[in-house]
């Protein structure tokens, strides 16, 4: 076991270190392969902590690593307390804590609570029979009369949530793959049972927590239908896009085991939670996740991971859903991660990528909240065609190719360009690294003082030297066209950040000009002109 790191649980201003923290995740099959069998593990995160670190980085999160069949990956869970084969073993795990809290990152893990791998031992135990100890763990129901399923809801990857099983005569429920069979949280002994898995982690070191799907985790227990949605102007590619998830998902009482969660963690030192809530009303369940000082610190949704296009309105919505307000929550962002795809595939115009990057890197370090780098954006990395032969990802297959791939975002990190490889590994790497990503590896951009990495590492450390926007208030200004405009606001420091989205040159100065000194900018902008793709920081002297 290890303790975590830093003598001191809060920062210089008073704050938890996760308020306004940064955060880097790892997707461990991708980042880099120890032993030459073509998958990234544990070791191989080991061996690149010091780069981790090298970012300025707050913490690691770290994608599932327990022992798994890999229907999904990973996030099909058949053993909670142990790491797959692939990825190391718990010594593996606890070596990777040891280094990480010796350069000063927190780590993070993955929890998969809303359902588990069919290989689970409870899972065994629950099919088994109608009156066993763990016969109502899962989520069972009788067939209907005619044999078809209890009700119409539809599973993420396509076809109903629901599976036959004959050894116990009934339909499981699971609201992704019909490997995933779908937990029944309602029932103490499996919060119980859960609670057992987070006190064990925290106990081996770890000093935080994203939960998966956690919106998930409870149904109606009357398994009434979901209601048709409404035609929208998207393509539908899945049965599951036709209903409205009311009912298969978000029960009222999911908050009130969250709050055991917090509960649980709020007796170790300065544990940090951080929510994934997705779905047709992600503010108003991630306001109850994050409610008050008794559930989760944090939550993220998916307001930019699946944008078409980033814009001053919608960053304008999304940072105003959460104001500096008692009780309610703080919030987290992401542009992308390991199920959306990449942001510089889908926003930057191909003949600006490096000058849009750095402006969205900068809006980036600026928002109100924490932020979570996905691996390979400090690097520019794109989102990769996978032809279809080569895809590995299970909902791709299931509805190709109408749905995108998430292949195309997980491929494995270039570290050096010249290798066949890229030094992810000395095999056969599980998934096509891209060419163009390749041309970017760390290697070639570590000892360039103007790449973008190193301008991601002056990012982080500008944003963690200043109080404003590690925990300040956010107003926004301006957010037409392509202008946005806000200010960020501490006790002791005032500034205002001005963003161009556009490729045409936009005038535009600061009220009472002589009164702020431009702190940070890219693409030359300036107190008078914010060119193309042109931003800056600015604080207030007088």
């Amino acid at each position: 076991m290890t303790e975590s790191p830093r003598s001191l649980p809060k920062t210089e201003t008073g704050h938890p270190w996760w308020r306004g923290a940064t955060i880097y995740q790892v997707y461990p099959r991708s980042y880099c392969d120890s032993n030459g069998d073509g998958i990234g593990d544990l070791a191989g995160i080991t061996s690149k902590l010091d780069y981790i670190a090298s970012l300025g980085v707050d913490a690691v999160w770290i994608s599932p690593f327990y022992k798994s069949p890999m229907k999904d990956f990973g996030y099909d869970v058949s053993d909670y307390r142990d790491i797959d084969p692939i990825f190391g073993t718990l010594s593996d795990f606890d070596a990777l804590i040891a280094k990480a809290h010796e350069l000063g990152l927190r780590v993070m893990a993955d929890l998969v609570f809303s359902h588990t791998s069919d290989l689970h031992a409870w899972f065994a135990e629950s099919r088994a029979s109608h009156d066993n100890p763990k016969s109502d763990w899962y989520v069972w129901a009788d067939a209907k009369p005619d044999g078809s399923p209890p009700n119409n809801w539809a599973s993420v990857f396509g076809g109903p949530s629901w599976t036959w099983d004959a050894r116990r005569g009934q339909y499981y429920m699971h609201n992704f793959l019909k490997e995933q069979p779908q937990l029944n949280v309602h029932n103490p002994d499996v919060q119980d049972a859960l609670l057992d898995i987070v006190r064990f982690w925290l106990d081996r070191g770890v000093d935080g927590f994203r939960i998966d799907a956690i919106n998930f985790a409870m149904h109606d227990p009357e398994l009434k239908d979901n209601p048709p949605a409404p035609a929208g102007n998207g393509i539908r590619t899945r049965p599951f896009d036709f209903q409205l998830k009311i009912n298969n998902q978000s029960h009222p009482d999911i908050p009130a085991f969250v709050a055991r969660i917090r509960a649980l963690t709020d007796q170790y030192v300065e544990r940090f939670t951080v929510a994934e809530v997705g779905g047709a009303d992600p503010d108003r369940e991630m306001k109850a996740f994050t409610a008050g000082e008794s559930h989760f610190n944090s939550a993220y949704g998916f307001d930019f991971l699946y944008a078409e296009k980033l814009t001053p309105a919608l960053v304008r919505e999304a940072l105003e859903n959460w104001p500096d307000t008692p009780g309610i929550g703080w919030p987290s962002w992401a542009f992308s991660n390991h199920d959306a795809p990449r942001w510089i595939s889908r926003w930057a115009p191909a003949d600006a990528r490096e000058e849009y990057a750095r402006m969205a890197m900068l809006l980036f370090a600026c928002l109100r909240g924490n932020i979570i780098i996905w691996q390979g954006e400090e690097l520019g990395l794109g989102q990769v065609d996978i032809p279809f032969d080569q895809l590995q990802d299970p909902e791709a297959i299931a509805n190709w190719p109408l749905t995108l791939s998430r292949d195309g975002t997980r491929t494995p990190m270039p570290w050096v360009a010249r290798q066949e490889h890229g030094g992810f590994t000395s095999g056969q790497p599980w998934l096509p690294l891209g060419a163009e990503n390749l041309a970017l590896a760390v290697d070639g951009q570590d000892d360039d003082p103007n790449s973008l990495l190193n301008f991601t590492r002056r990012l982080v450390g500008f944003r963690s030297a200043n109080e404003a926007l590690l925990s300040g208030e956010l107003k926004v200004i301006e957010a037409r066209e392509n202008l946005l405009v806000f200010e960020r606001i501490s006790a002791s420091q005032h500034l205002v950040c001005a963003y161009n989205f556009g490729a045409e040159p936009l005038n535009w100065t600061p009220a009472q000009p002589d009164r702020w000194r431009m702190i940070e900018s890219v693409n030359d902008a300036s107190a008078r002109e914010l060119p193309a793709f042109g931003a800056l920081i600015a604080e207030r002297i007088a």
